[in-house]
Order: C-alpha cells, then structure tokens, then sequence
C-alpha cells in the first residue's frame, strides 16, 4: 500500500520574496497571484519565514480610528513591532514550519491540522524549497476516480498486503464511498481489511458485511 507524496501534490513554482522586499510588493504579489501569503526566502533559497494577510493587516489593526469613536487596539509588543514593519523581514512570522516532499498525505495533513496550518512550504535534504503544498492540494486525493479506488483495494489491501484473493470478495466503490461483502478465512481478519481500505487515499468511509468461515458463521454490519 502507497499513500500519495507532498511530492506529487505540492505547486513547485512558487511565488516567494526576499527579506528586504517591500510591503507594497508584498500585497501586489499576494494579489496579482491571488494567493494569501508567501514564504520568506534567504539568498540560499531556505524559508526563514512566511507572510500572511494576517500579517499585512496588522499595519491596519494598530492605526488610531481618526473619528475617535473606537480604541486603539493592545498589541502585544512584537505584534506592535510588526505592525510598524516596512520589509518581509519584520512583517513575516518565523521560523516557519516546512514539509519534506517524501512525506505522506497523512503526515502532512496531521502537521497541518495540529498547528492549524493552510500551507507548508517544502524543503529539500538542505532545507532550500522546492514548493508548497496546501489544504487544498492535499484533499485532491478525493478527487480519485472510483474505479482507481476500487483497483488499488483489490491489488494492494486484498491481494498483496493480505493475500486475500481480490475475486472472493465483492468491492464497490461510489463517490469515495466502499462497500465490502464476501468471506473471509478469520474472524480477525474482517477489522483489518476495513481498516485498511478505510486508510486508502480517497476513500470516504467504509461499509462491511463479511463473513469469516472460522467461528461458525458470524456476520460484521459496520459503517466506517
């Protein structure tokens, strides 16, 4: 079985600035590529930091409300420091947390979701980037075509990881939804085939009825 690589997912042409470039460019790249931040890059093309809108907007967030009818905001010390920035330098938030393109959909996905990330540039072996993969490049996996779904169950879950000959048993595929019947040799069996269809990329959930020959004749209702 094969998860799906940043590698093969990530954008390798990726707009990017320097630390001395300026705010103005910043937020014309942003818009001229309709994207919503750029990594920082230093003159050995490493990341060494990331600005967002977010961290644009702070330059507006800290300005006085000309009508006075609204209070200045707090900002903690090196949020106001940012705010007054001019560069990629000071306006960026670093370090910046980056992805290998050997890494897995899944792994990526868990660093993204636990540091509630939207993009992660990728490094090479020498940290340089060689692109940026984002949440919705890594959903793509969903967009696989069902027959793709079903061949790679049949020929990696059934056949080549658990020697299950892929005709005994009926695999159903339809809108990244599975649907398993059939029989198989052990009861222990009937978990681990739908685990491990379950973590196929692209599949939605899975849906078994097995039976296994050992133990009597035991059926398995359960929806993934």
């Amino acid at each position: 079985m094969r998860h799906r690589l940043v590698g093969e997912l990530m954008t390798s042409a990726v707009v990017h600035v320097r630390p001395e470039t300026g705010f103005k460019d910043i937020v014309r790249l942003l818009a001229e590529h309709d994207i919503t931040s750029v990594p920082v890059l230093d003159q050995e093309d490493r990341p060494v930091g990331l600005v967002s809108e977010a961290d644009l907007l702070l330059n507006e967030a800290a300005q006085e409300d000309p009508s006075g009818l609204m209070l200045t905001p707090r900002l903690e010390s090196r949020e106001r420091t940012r705010s007054r920035a001019t560069t990629a330098a000071g306006l960026m938030t670093s370090p910046v947390v980056c992805a290998r393109p050997e890494w897995t959909v899944v792994e990526a996905a868990r660093l993204m979701q636990g540091k509630r990330l939207k993009r992660l540039p990728v490094v090479d072996e020498a940290g340089r980037l060689v692109g940026i993969v984002s949440r919705s490049d890594l959903l793509r996996v969903f967009l696989r075509q069902d027959r793709a779904i079903r061949e790679e169950i049949r020929r990696d879950v059934l056949r080549s990881t658990l020697d299950i000959d892929p005709d005994t048993l009926d695999v159903r595929v339809h809108d990244g939804f599975v649907t398993l019947a059939g029989t198989v040799d052990h009861p222990g069996q009937v978990p681990v085939v739908e685990r491990l269809c379950r973590s196929v990329d692209g599949v939605v959930g899975v849906t078994g009825r097995l039976d296994h020959r050992r133990a009597g004749t035991a059926v398995l209702d359960q929806t993934r």
